[in-house]
């Protein structure tokens, strides 16, 4: 029966702080294992929700592809981890080596991993991929793709040691020998033209003196077979005239190899020069007597430095 002056249905002041007080003073009654189990799968759903988080998805199967894309690529020692990769095929002097490297690295980073495999110094390589591989350009720019192939050419310290010694000492040795050697005005083979003594007509010299080419022939002195000869240097047609009583050889400069002088023991003021007109010694045109202020600037004039008047 209701309390007086309270409508029906609707509990006095205070009704409720009794039935809590009753409810804490009771003892509690232990839960079933059913009862225990509900009541804490609702408190972590009331958890969840409190704090707005979602529960995680499952972890995807082994064999799905997104879980596949996800892994990032691996780089080869040296290299850091998440950067794209190509095979390459690093051929240097006939051996082949097999690398991964990455696809956004530079020429001069390609030539340091070279150097690693081969021990060849980056600044002796020859790194090349459709051409000259630039060192300031990554692999990516210049489109490298898997499996390329990478020519490098070069030497290393070592190679260029071995190769270059024999050659030095052949050189020097060559030099001692030609040192040994007679002058050549003193061989058989030039003795016959000297021993006639200076042309009568021979151009003035002027010892000591180093002068551009006269404006007009260089005449009055022999050939090897003792006979006369004049030098024109026709500087506008680029040709060396080498002129005799018999004929007249127009030479261009270009084709004459070599020219070769030495001073006229006893008559230091004239020299005997020989110009190469092909590979060997044998092809020397020998001249005897040439005014010696004029020996530097025929070599000059032939070999490609031009007397400019």
């Amino acid at each position: 029966m209701a309390a007086a002056g309270a409508p029906d249905g609707m509990e006095e002041p205070g009704m409720d702080t009794e039935a809590e007080t009753v409810a804490a003073e009771a003892p509690a009654r232990p839960l079933n294992c059913v009862e225990a189990e509900a009541a804490a799968g609702a408190a972590a759903e009331d958890s969840c929700a409190a704090r707005g988080v979602l529960q995680p998805a499952p972890a995807q199967p082994p064999g799905d592809p997104a879980a596949q894309a996800s892994v990032s690529n691996g780089e080869d020692a040296g290299g850091g981890a998440g950067r794209e990769l190509v095979d390459l095929k690093i051929i240097w002097n006939k051996t082949k080596h097999d690398v991964k490297f990455p696809l956004d690295s530079t020429g001069s980073e390609l030539k340091q991993k070279i150097h690693s495999i081969t021990g060849l110094p980056p600044a002796m390589q020859k790194v090349m991929y459709k051409g000259l591989v630039p060192e300031d350009k990554t692999l990516r720019e210049i489109k490298v793709t898997s499996g390329a192939k990478i020519m490098v050419v070069g030497s290393t310290i070592n190679d260029v040691l071995a190769v270059n010694t024999p050659k030095d000492a052949a050189q020097q040795d060559a030099k001692a020998e030609e040192n040994r050697k007679e002058p050549l005005c003193r061989q058989k083979q030039h003795r016959k033209v000297l021993d006639k003594g200076k042309p009568e007509d021979v151009m003035p010299s002027v010892k000591g003196a180093q002068e551009r080419l006269p404006t007009v022939p260089l005449s009055g002195m022999y050939n090897k077979s003792g006979g006369k000869v004049r030098l024109t240097f026709k500087l506008e047609q680029d040709q060396l005239w080498i002129g005799t009583k018999e004929r007249t050889e127009k030479l261009p400069m270009g084709s004459i190899k070599n020219v070769v002088s030495e001073p006229i023991e006893g008559h230091e003021d004239y020299h005997m020069m020989a110009f190469q007109l092909g590979p060997t010694e044998a092809s020397y045109y020998w001249v005897y007597w040439v005014p010696t202020q004029y020996v530097d600037a025929i070599k000059d004039t032939v070999l490609g430095k031009w007397q400019y008047f």
